[in-house]
């Protein structure tokens, strides 16, 4: 079944996708899809039963997408569990085609596949495709165990009316692409309600260099545009996190890594075209060294040392006047240490933000450095929202919570 033109919804565009195959002889239509979600810039990974690779070799499933295929419970990269793995890695699961054989024992919570047992180890959403001869369709046990399945909050695509490999006509045929790829994007919208969107998110303090060995930068850890970055994919953003810092990266994460201010510009603006929303939330240096020494700086050969200073040109100020920059949801952050909400207003306005985050660094139990941060969250609209104390994964969450609902409705 070539795939029809349906295009690929833009909930699934690089969302990671689990392909879970089952031996079904329509499992040679999950190798068009499995392409053309890959194409769209979905990340796609194919997990097999036994029996559905005698449908189906499973070079041609890493032939379209460019990842091994797990056959087995025992993993040839060195991974202890695989199948818990692909179930952490995976935004989205697909079972398809969905035998009689697996749904049993998938609605029997057994685990004896690479298959069943990545159902069982998944915190995602599953969309279940069945296909099987008419007359096993209409049995009751099959039909039982597909209601236990929607009980459990799975989403089922019931087969369509067709000609089957037994002869026989009626319903049992695998559902068309198209049906298949939006039961997948419903699914993707109740669930994660970034997917399909480019986010940006600066982190860390920049650093500028005096000579070889030497530089100005501040405080700054980058846990909280970390905490940002990794809420933001996991809400189903694509995001791209642009940082000075050194972290343990989420793995729905592209990091970009920087030291200076003009690095760090270069990205984002190698980036923010048709990007969704900007998250300001590295410090960048407001000021640097207006020249930089070829070598390391001695003293005995400088007992005296004098810098002149240069100012840095506001980042997300500058981005904002650039036309790539203009239709992206822009948020800053501002670190003050007395008259918050005035200097984090006039900041905003100054920048042309849609947002701030103002935070007290005047504070000890949020400082610099710490997992915990506190503020408030200003819009150019006139509204304001206060934030208590919490871990900065959890601010991280409550600022999206509030962005969202403002960004412009994806075509």
């Amino acid at each position: 079944m070539p795939l029809d033109p349906t295009p690929v919804p833009s909930e699934l565009r690089g969302l990671r996708l689990a392909l879970l195959v089952s031996g079904g002889i329509a499992a040679y239509k999950l190798v068009d899809l499995a392409s053309a979600l890959t194409q769209a810039g979905s990340q796609v990974r194919v997990a097999m039963t036994p029996s559905a690779t005698r449908f189906v070799g499973p070079p041609s499933f890493q032939g379209v997408t460019g990842n091994p295929v797990l056959t087995g419970l025992w993993a040839t990269d060195g991974s202890p569990e695989p199948h818990v793995a692909l179930g952490d890695w995976a935004q989205l699961i697909l079972l398809a085609p969905a035998t009689a054989n697996v749904i049993g024992r998938v609605a029997s919570g057994r685990s004896d596949d690479i298959v069943t047992a990545t159902l069982l180890a998944a915190r995602c959403p599953v969309v279940v495709a069945p296909a099987m001869n008419d007359a096993m369709w209409s049995k009751a046990p099959v039909q039982e165990n597909i209601s236990l399945l929607r009980r459990r909050g799975m989403t089922v695509v019931e087969p369509e009316v067709g000609h089957l490999a037994s002869g026989h006509v009626g319903t049992g045929r695998l559902a068309d692409a198209s049906k298949l790829l939006k039961a997948m994007a419903d699914a993707v919208r109740s669930r994660y309600d970034l997917a399909g969107r480019h986010v940006i998110v600066s982190a860390g303090g920049t650093r500028e260099p005096i000579d070889s060995v030497r530089f100005i930068s501040n405080y700054s850890s980058g846990k909280m545009g970390f905490a940002i970055a990794a809420a933001a994919a996991d809400r189903g953003a694509h995001v791209t996190l642009v940082t000075t810092a050194n972290h343990p990266t989420h793995h729905g994460v592209e990091l970009r890594q920087v030291a200076t201010a003009d690095e760090m510009l270069a990205e984002l603006r190698s980036e923010v075209k048709g990007a969704d929303l900007l998250m300001m939330a590295a410090a960048v240096a407001d000021f640097r060294p207006a020249r930089t020494a070829a070598g390391k700086i001695r003293r005995e050969e400088t007992p005296k040392l004098t810098l002149e200073l240069e100012s840095i040109p506001d980042l997300i100020a500058t981005l904002g006047r650039e036309k790539d920059a203009a239709e992206v949801f822009r948020i800053g952050f501002a670190a003050e240490d007395s008259d918050l909400a005035e200097k984090a207003v006039e900041k905003m306005k100054r920048k042309g933000l849609q947002g701030i985050v103002a935070n007290d660094i005047s504070r000890k139990d949020i400082g610099f450095g710490s997992d915990h941060n506190a503020g408030v969250v200003f819009f150019a609209d006139g509204s304001h929202h206060e934030l208590d104390k919490m871990t900065k994964r959890e601010m991280a969450d409550r600022i999206l919570d509030l962005v969202v609902p403002r960004l412009k409705h994806k075509k």
